[in-house]
């Protein structure tokens, strides 16, 4: 078997509508695909990251809540590839988005920098 990339991350939102302008008219993900699912009373909505990347945004009625912290077993954050990081960093507090102070990574020497989507999921901007 040989991978050849991600295809998708997948993301359950507790507010639809916020979290599509969020991912939509914030970070500037492109529209692939939005579907309506009656029978679970659910939205799927397929937005493009870059040239190759994607996000499958669901909602749910009433989905549990995030039980841990990043540092929790599982996918701990999601990471974006930026141009410029401080662009990007001011870009986010613009939109009043709480961005963390820049960091540097000590085996790259990158910035990287964390801010959160509408449901507190850990989001990471990760300087090219």
């Amino acid at each position: 078997m040989e991978i050849k990339s991600i295809h998708h991350i997948a993301i359950i939102c507790s507010n639809y509508e916020l979290s599509k302008h969020f991912y939509m008219n914030l970070l500037g993900c492109k529209l692939i695909k939005e579907t309506y699912r009656e029978e679970r009373n659910s939205y799927k909505l397929d937005l493009k990251i870059g040239n190759n990347g994607q996000i499958e945004l669901f909602s749910f009625p009433n989905p549990p809540k995030r039980p841990t912290n990043p540092e929790a077993a599982g996918l701990r954050h999601l990471a974006f590839s930026v141009r410029n990081i401080e662009e990007s960093i001011q870009y986010l507090q613009q939109n009043d988005v709480y961005v963390e102070p820049i960091r540097i990574d000590e085996l790259t020497n990158k910035k990287f920098t964390f801010f959160q989507d509408p449901d507190g999921l850990p989001l990471e901007l990760y300087e090219e």
